[in-house]
């Protein structure tokens, strides 16, 4: 079956195709309209459709929309209820069930030649469920936990994967939300809301937990597999942080009371879980699980052996859930993700055409990971630009910022260059062989999904990607799935020692990642990055302001 999946309603428009079960393609909205999360996640935006991800995923395939068996629309407003009966604040919410309820008219008038009745609406938890559950490896016995701001009528999904069915075994009904919770927290913090909550976790580890026990007075489990999640009076337990406003020492411990009371309630969610399955994996999706801190904690305290995180576990990937749900009802038994790496890509013809195009002075070198790992050695930034981009919120080494990882200065300075806030940490990238000695966590970590304790013998060693509690996000990298990348990384630890680089996503505050040729030139030319690696060519930053040139090879 060939069935391509929808994400639209609520924010991160994205699509996805999967042909005979297997992921063929899938990518977010922004990367092809520049606009971060690709719209707002308000009712009046919710008729907007991933058009040019769509359009982009069939060429991949070479196939039309009339060829295609079904359409996955991850939401089915059959089973929404009124806003006002969930006790939700959203008067305009009638406007996105309407535009959902037409969703097969609109997506057959972005996709032409698409028979609307191929459509077919899939519960937003259940296409979160299936992102996890059937694209984590040796899922076929599996648990799997949803937990997001909202879907139709809930906030949370527990579930469980035999072979290829989904059996739900509780929802959290609305208006209890941890994830509407965290939200709200954000806004009052000063951050934008639906866009911001990781800027709350980075922060919380600047403060104490002293709210805790307030907190617990609104948000709690309550022992069925559900939770009491609603009502926090923020106003009255810290002041509220305009967006131009300095953070303090208040705001701090705010997060980090949120951050202590979340992580709580999710190790009592998979506790009750595990009793109900049993299973040795677990599998999370859902804005809630790109919480890598939580993640960490249920990895280390909870009573499952593993856990597998889906890299887009926001509504992004949905889509690609979707679309594995139907696969599965009908007939085609899901396959693995392949990896995050699922979204376009170009020749080095095409990328050598384009920087010509383009009249920067350009060089293609013997080795470009040779050329990026000396520059990085030499304190340079480098912009990396390889392969397919990747689908998530993730830069896992497709479409990221490289710097040294040994001078703490470098913290600030990535920071700088991308317009963020100082108390925002930056990842470490390590072969995946290197990372026990190093890193105390859950291993191989691909998807920067776990935050890890650096040794305290590394610490000082590799000061830019330590977090101010002595912990950092790192993404391991397996030389058989990322060959170039562990090229670098073998190569700059020749040269300084380190076998760790610092890894950001390729992107300005504010601005979707970058993900096509052009994209690339502008973050490049506009941002104090010394080197643009993309595919096999090197552009250098002195080179290209010193005045223009034809590309060579050295």
């Amino acid at each position: 079956m060939r069935i391509l999946g929808i994400n639209a309603l609520f924010h991160d428009p994205a699509a996805a195709l999967v042909v005979d079960g297997r992921t063929v393609a899938a990518a977010e909205e922004e990367r092809f309209s520049r606009r971060k999360h690709g719209k707002r996640p308000v009712p009046f935006s919710a008729w907007e459709l991933p058009e040019k991800a769509a359009a982009w995923c069939l060429k991949r395939a070479g196939l039309r929309p009339e060829d295609l068996d079904a359409v996955a629309y991850s939401f089915d407003p059959s089973l929404a209820r009124p806003a006002v009966d969930m006790r939700l604040d959203d008067p305009w919410d009638h406007v996105r069930l309407t535009y959902a309820r037409q969703a097969p008219a609109f997506l057959a008038t972005a996709l032409p030649g698409l028979d609307p009745r191929r459509v077919r609406f899939v519960a937003h938890h259940m296409a979160h469920a299936a992102s996890a559950a059937f694209a984590a490896r040796d899922a076929r016995c599996s648990s799997v936990l949803v937990l997001d701001g909202r879907g139709e009528s809930a906030s949370h999904l527990a579930a469980r994967r035999v072979g290829d069915r989904l059996e739900p075994l509780h929802a959290q009904r609305l208006p209890h939300s941890l994830g509407l919770v965290y939200e709200e927290l954000t806004e009052h913090l000063g951050f934008l809301r639906s866009s911001d909550e990781f800027k709350v976790m980075a922060l919380a580890s600047y403060g104490r937990p002293r709210l805790l026990g307030e907190l617990r007075r609104y948000v709690y489990s309550t022992g069925d597999g559900g939770f009491h999640a609603r009502g926090v009076p923020w106003a009255e337990l810290c002041p509220a942080r305009a967006a131009d406003e300095p953070w303090t020492q208040e705001h701090a411990d705010m997060a980090a009371s949120a951050q202590a009371v979340l992580e709580e309630v999710l190790l009592d969610l998979v506790r009750w879980l595990h009793g109900r399955t049993h299973d040795s994996l677990l599998t999370m999706a859902g804005g809630v699980a790109l919480n890598c801190v939580a993640n960490s904690r249920i990895a280390a305290e909870g009573p499952f052996d593993r856990v597998w995180v889906q890299p887009a576990a926001g509504d992004a990937g949905t889509a690609l859930g979707g679309a594995m749900y139907l696969a599965a009802a009908g007939g085609d038994e899901p396959a693995p993700m392949p990896g995050a790496d699922l979204g376009r890509e170009w020749t080095d013809a095409e990328l050598g055409a384009f920087l010509k195009t383009a009249a920067v002075p350009f060089e293609r070198p013997a080795d470009i990971a040779v050329t990026v790992a000396e520059a990085l050695a030499g304190n340079g930034i480098v912009a990396w630009f390889q392969g397919r981009s990747e689908y998530g919120p993730r830069a896992l080494g497709h479409r990221s910022l490289l710097a040294h990882p040994g001078h703490a200065g470098n913290l600030e300075r990535l920071n700088d260059v991308k317009g963020r806030e100082q108390f925002r940490p930056v990842a470490p990238m390590v072969l995946a062989e290197r990372a026990e000695k190093i890193f105390r966590g859950p291993l191989p970590s691909p998807y920067m999904l776990f935050v890890h304790e650096v040794a305290p013998a590394w610490r000082e060693r590799i000061p830019a990607v330590v977090h101010v509690d002595g912990t950092a996000r790192i993404q391991t990298v397996d030389p058989a799935a990322e060959p170039l990348m562990s090229r670098v990384l073998e190569e700059f630890e020749r040269l300084t020692g380190l076998p760790v680089v610092v890894n950001t996503s390729l992107n300005t505050a504010g601005r979707p990642m970058v993900d096509d040729p052009r994209d690339a030139l502008e973050c490049f030319g506009s941002t104090p990055v010394d080197l643009l690696a993309i595919g096999p060519y090197a552009v250098r930053r002195a080179e290209l302001f010193a005045g223009g040139g034809e590309g060579r090879t050295r």
